[in-house]
């Protein structure tokens, strides 16, 4: 009679933790290191068979952390290139970076990635598979860096481009959030007055038992619907805001026109345009003078500039430079970069210093941005002053104009 073989139960899978050790060596000489194992007891006995004596073992527990930013991968790139270029070894640059940092996550990142590299991944590979903190620009540039033996200068690089490129979103960020604010706050106390103020008064007015003027009576009426309509207009209003941001997340016929639109805005859309140009510019120059060929620079150029309109413009630029056409000539054909920039570009061409003319015409536009900033600050406040004035105003006179006429027949 046959029997079934009965099948075995598969062995459940270990869970590993992150060991800290230290201990002596063979030589006498005292050693640390990380470890990924399933206990202490497995570290120990893989520290045995190294010849490593005396271990004292910790796991590492690491807190929650917060996001990584681009700020956090501009410090680490500046910093890894520091310790490069002082001589200090990769591995320990890495770890020395990732014990000193602020920022738990990104600590739990750079181990990772430092383990990937001691098992004989290259950097840049290493780099690749997170590619939600390093775009293939950075990939790119430090595989170039690694193949020609100059990684802490290409990497002093990738540092300087990421310092200057994210100190330009700053000053844009702060461009724009005053008036965001300011706006926010208006509609805020316009909408508590609409719904808290108007109909107390209203009240009031109704007791008079005379006709109101039709300034008051518009004012009342707009009360009336916002408390009728409140939750509608709330919720409609973040609803319209979540499905547009996804709809500019998502769609890029979206994207593309209110990029376009951006662009149109008087002041603002010149800020955005010079920062965009300035972003491109920064971003040629930077992979360019890496040794990257042209028309392969070209790829990382249009999303580096953070507008769909300019991403369109590289796509075209990189079409005709491929045939032939020099990049002035190419820039000039899209219509959407500045004379200057196409003439500077020209130069950098005819000279043979095309990525030291290109970091000038970031340097400039990044000027120029700076000096956008300073001017829309001071010209936007007085603007949405009168705004304010004109609607609050607006509203008080219309809620006081039948108290006044009451007093004038008394």
């Amino acid at each position: 009679m046959a029997t079934g073989a009965v099948a075995k139960p598969r062995p459940t899978p270990v869970q590993e933790s992150l060991f800290v050790w230290e201990g002596v060596d063979k030589n006498g000489k005292v050693v640390r290191g990380e470890m990924r194992a399933g206990g202490e007891s497995a570290v120990a006995a893989a520290l045995r068979r190294r010849g490593i004596s005396k271990p004292k073992i910790k796991k590492q527990v690491f807190s929650r952390g917060r996001k990584i930013t681009e700020k956090d991968l501009a410090l680490f790139t500046r910093q890894l290139s520091t310790m490069l270029r002082a001589g200090v070894p990769l591995m320990q640059s890495f770890d020395i970076i990732a014990r000193g940092h602020a920022n738990p996550s990104m600590s739990r990142l750079l181990n990772e990635i430092r383990a990937d590299v001691e098992t004989g991944t290259s950097l840049n590979q290493a780099f690749r598979k997170y590619p939600l903190y390093f775009d293939p620009l950075f990939c790119n540039l430090v595989g170039a860096g690694e193949q020609a033996g100059i990684l802490e200068t290409l990497l002093d690089r990738l540092a300087t481009y990421k310092e200057k490129t994210l100190a330009l979103k700053g000053k844009i960020k702060k461009a724009l959030f005053y008036p965001v604010m300011i706006i926010f706050v208006a509609v805020l106390i316009t909408a508590i007055i609409m719904y808290f103020v108007i109909p107390s008064f209203k009240q009031v007015f109704t007791s008079f038992g005379a006709d109101l003027p039709y300034p008051t009576l518009l004012v009342i009426a707009m009360s009336d619907f916002v408390v009728a309509n409140w939750y509608w207009m709330l919720f409609g209003s973040l609803g319209a805001m979540y499905f547009g941001w996804q709809a500019w997340r998502r769609s890029p016929t979206f994207q593309r026109l209110v990029d376009r639109y951006m662009l149109k805005i008087p002041v603002i859309g010149e800020m955005l345009q010079k920062a965009s140009v300035a972003r491109w510019a920064r971003t040629l120059s930077t992979t360019f003078a890496a040794g990257v060929p042209l028309v392969d620079a070209l790829d990382s150029v249009g999303p580096a500039s953070g507008n769909a309109v300019y991403k369109d413009a590289t796509k075209q630029v990189q079409a005709e430079v491929n045939v032939g056409t020099s990049l002035a000539q190419a820039m000039q054909n899209t219509g959407v970069f500045p004379n200057m920039a196409v003439q500077m570009t020209g130069i950098g061409e005819e000279s043979g210093a095309l990525d030291s003319m290109l970091s000038k015409v970031a340097d400039y536009y990044e000027r120029e941005v700076d000096e956008t900033v300073d001017a829309l600050s001071s010209l936007i406040e007085p603007v949405i002053m009168v705004v304010l004035g004109v609607i609050i105003g607006g509203i008080v006179v219309a809620i006081y104009l039948p108290i006044f006429k009451l007093g004038q027949v008394v």
